[in-house]
């Protein structure tokens, strides 16, 4: 594995790959394994156990958008992916299949349903598509011909529930917020006994970036001021997802709403998240700049290099890996 570069490189093995949720695989929810690690030591856990792991006085932040069923079928077999609403209307959208290497300004592309997208201009990096609609309640559209976005590596189809996370109430998501898909309303029934406070935002997801050198796309967020104020006298701040990292980031851990188009480096570091429960990301991901920029590149090293040896599973539908920075360890 290399950690020198940026992001972190290493070769994913195609059985590390969830293919299928994990009750698929007579595993519950919060059955997935969960690998703890801190600048000291590693740790293979259950992710029901995490209200073992968590301190009373932790705040742990979630994301509540809901996941939408963002893939539209086109008349010809092919599909279009919306990722982001725009505020005057229109969308990004990913033209997928044949469709995407003929995609061309002006044209018209004809969905199931009696829908069509018409793209307008590619946007800054080219693989997404600004795109006007012939309907304008979206969300009506994708819930009666829509999909789940899935990606090679998941071969057949899962309902919508599958991509649900025990706490999304904001629909808006083109991909799930797969950080929290472990929870259970157990575990969370667990963490707040145990004196751990559990807080919302919401970020609704676009499209993951597939090449390494692309960056985060900008997305809509909300820090409500209930959260805020919880996280202003919170002695340890656990991020649910790199979209909780972004939307904090963002606004250094005060209440706002709107557009977030902050990329989190190691660079720049992180001001307001002590600790990240996330997922296995790809090999050179650019989630995994952000996952550096809380725990350091050497900690996220040496936590992938655990996980491939340990045969934890990758994607949306795997396990899950609790990093917690030098800085989180020190204020237990």
């Amino acid at each position: 594995m290399t950690a020198t570069g940026s992001p972190i490189d290493f070769v994913l093995p195609d059985e590390l790959s969830a293919h299928e949720p994990p009750e698929a695989r007579g595993v519950p929810r919060d059955g997935v394994r969960m690998l703890v690690s801190t600048p000291y030591a590693q740790a293979h856990r259950i992710f029901r156990e995490l209200p073992d792991v968590l301190c009373p006085g932790d705040v742990l932040v979630v994301n509540t958008s809901a996941t939408l069923p963002a893939a539209a079928p086109t008349l010809d077999g092919q599909a279009v992916h919306f990722s982001t609403a725009n505020p005057d209307g229109t969308w990004l959208v990913e033209p997928r299949g044949a469709l995407a290497p003929t995609a061309a300004t002006g044209q018209r592309i004809d969905l199931r349903g009696g829908g069509s997208v018409t793209l307008l201009a590619p946007y800054s990096r080219g693989r997404l598509w600004v795109a006007s609609l012939s309907f304008a309640d979206v969300r009506t559209y994708l819930n009666s011909h829509g999909s789940p976005i899935r990606y090679d590596y998941v071969p057949r189809e899962w309902p919508l529930s599958a991509y649900q996370t025990v706490f999304a109430t904001e629909p808006g998501s083109a991909e799930m917020p797969s950080a929290a898909r472990p929870f259970t309303d157990r575990v969370v029934t667990r963490l707040v006994a145990a004196g751990v406070q559990v807080v919302p935002i919401v970020l609704h997801t676009g499209v993951a970036s597939a090449e390494a050198h692309e960056r985060p796309y900008p997305e809509w967020f909300e820090v409500p001021n209930t959260t805020a104020r919880v996280l202003a006298g919170a002695r340890r701040v656990i991020a649910v997802g790199t979209t909780v990292v972004r939307a904090l980031e963002t606004t250094g851990g005060a209440a706002g709403s709107g557009w977030t188009d902050l990329v989190v480096t190691p660079e720049r570091g992180v001001r307001v998240v002590d600790g990240l429960l996330t997922g296995f990301h790809p090999p050179r991901a650019s989630h995994l700049d952000l996952l550096a920029a809380v725990a350091g590149p050497d900690l996220v090293a040496r936590s992938y290099r655990e996980a491939l040896a340990a045969g934890y599973r990758w994607h949306e539908f795997g396990d899950v890996n609790l990093l917690l920075s030098e800085r989180a360890v020190a204020a237990v």
